[in-house]
């Protein structure tokens, strides 16, 4: 038997002058809200701006910190059910 489940994952991109912010949500089935990570960039001074860089780094950022805290519920589920710590990394 096979089972298909979707997730969506939505970036929101707020650029305030040099400073980009990112928000990675991930959302599970019927819409609710699963887990948030967050990513921020900066120009520096000396370069030159170019928003697209931005954009490019805080969403990476902010998958990042999904992707960790996606990993963190993981192994606390894992760890709810074997009554077991998670040894090693799970990523």
């Amino acid at each position: 038997m096979t089972t298909k489940t979707a997730w969506n994952a939505q970036i929101d991109i707020t650029e305030e002058g040099r400073k980009v912010t990112a928000d990675a949500t991930l959302i599970g089935k019927g819409g609710e809200r699963r887990l948030v990570g967050h990513g921020v960039a900066r120009c520096n001074p000396a370069d030159q701006n170019d928003p697209a860089i931005g954009d490019e780094l805080a969403a990476a950022r902010a998958l990042s910190d999904l992707t960790n805290k996606l990993l963190d519920n993981a192994a606390r589920d894992i760890e709810s059910h074997t009554h077991e710590p998670v040894k090693g990394s799970l990523g």
